[in-house]
């Protein structure tokens, strides 16, 4: 099989279906009970990482991260389906504009795996309109604009054919500087850093930012750090303070020392965004502050990410 499609086959074996995954994972008749079992936002968990959960347990890192519990259903005040309003910042159906000098780019709904903390869950993604004219012609007539944000769903769900077609569309606009590319797709298909994606990003005579989105050190194994160290370009991180995946000084310990003995600097951790079906998964600001004060004491500066979060019409991240 050619190396170029290795990574969508493998995509097509995630597991959809809770009740195979259930079966997967020796889940009881009890435990299942505890599975939101028609949740809107489908369940989508590449096989790798479903391997690496414990079985007989609803608990875990990843078991909490990508399997919808009936927890999903709580309902807390402030929490809602578009916390940071970013339907206001959408002059485009695929571009949103919330920052001075920058725009994402949402070129694709699809990912490698479907994260249940989301902020984008209940997003009506433009799917019909193939092509990006609307949003390139934005994007040259604004010149203040400097970096584009590649986000998403995640963009290296695209192809690399398309991803090479827009990274030459985006070149060709005199104004930019940057292409900032987010995704979590190495996390669950490292495949998808195939050769070809590589010589892409070699290629672009723009400057490439790679930024992952990893919350536990579990998701960093040897074949993750290994595609991610063929990546050619600076490696940031983005992680979500969880309750229940991360929320230990050990665990973000652990987290932000193996991302930079790799070479990829801890970039923002997030206050989780409050986003309707995420309640569940909230960590107070004053535990949050406590971590980060106590991280100072073990962790180099470098090693130390800026604790934020997003407050909708603020033109940047805002510090906790």
């Amino acid at each position: 099989m050619p190396n170029t499609v290795l990574w969508r086959e493998i995509q097509r074996h995630n597991f959809t279906s809770l009740k195979s995954l259930a079966d997967f994972l020796e889940l009881t008749p009890t435990q299942i009970k505890e599975l939101d079992l028609h949740s809107l936002f489908p369940l989508n968990l590449p096989r790798r990482l479903a391997q690496k959960i414990p079985k007989r347990t609803l608990d875990g890192p990843i078991f909490r991260q990508f399997v919808p519990l009936i927890d999903e259903k709580i309902e807390k005040v402030g929490f809602s389906c578009d916390p940071l309003s970013e339907n206001q910042a959408r002059p485009t159906p695929k571009l949103l504009h919330k920052y001075n000098e920058r725009a994402l780019m949402l070129p694709t709904s699809g990912c490698a795996m479907n994260c249940r903390y989301c902020f984008r869950r209940h997003f009506a993604y433009e799917t019909n309109k193939p092509g990006f004219e609307e949003e390139l012609a934005y994007i040259r007539a604004d010149t203040s604009l400097r970096e584009i944000i590649l986000s998403g769903g995640d963009p290296l769900s695209l192809s690399n054919p398309n991803l090479a077609t827009l990274f030459t569309e985006l070149e060709q606009i005199p104004h930019l500087r940057r292409i900032r590319i987010h995704t979590r797709f190495p996390i669950g298909i490292p495949e998808r850093i195939d050769q070809e994606l590589v010589d892409i990003l070699k290629a672009c005579s723009l400057q490439i930012w790679f930024v992952i989105h990893c919350n536990h050190p579990t998701e960093l194994d040897v074949e993750v750090l290994e595609a991610l160290k063929r990546v050619p370009a600076p490696l940031l991180c983005h992680s979500v303070l969880l309750r229940g995946v991360n929320d230990s000084i050990q665990t973000l310990k652990a987290l932000f020392e193996r991302l930079v003995d790799h070479g990829i600097t801890p970039y923002y951790l997030y206050q989780l965004d409050p986003i309707a079906g995420a309640a569940h998964f909230e960590v107070s600001e004053e535990r949050g502050k406590a971590f980060m004060e106590e991280l100072t004491l073990h962790l180099s500066g470098y090693a130390l990410p800026k604790y934020v979060r997003e407050i909708a019409g603020q033109g940047s991240k805002t510090p906790v």
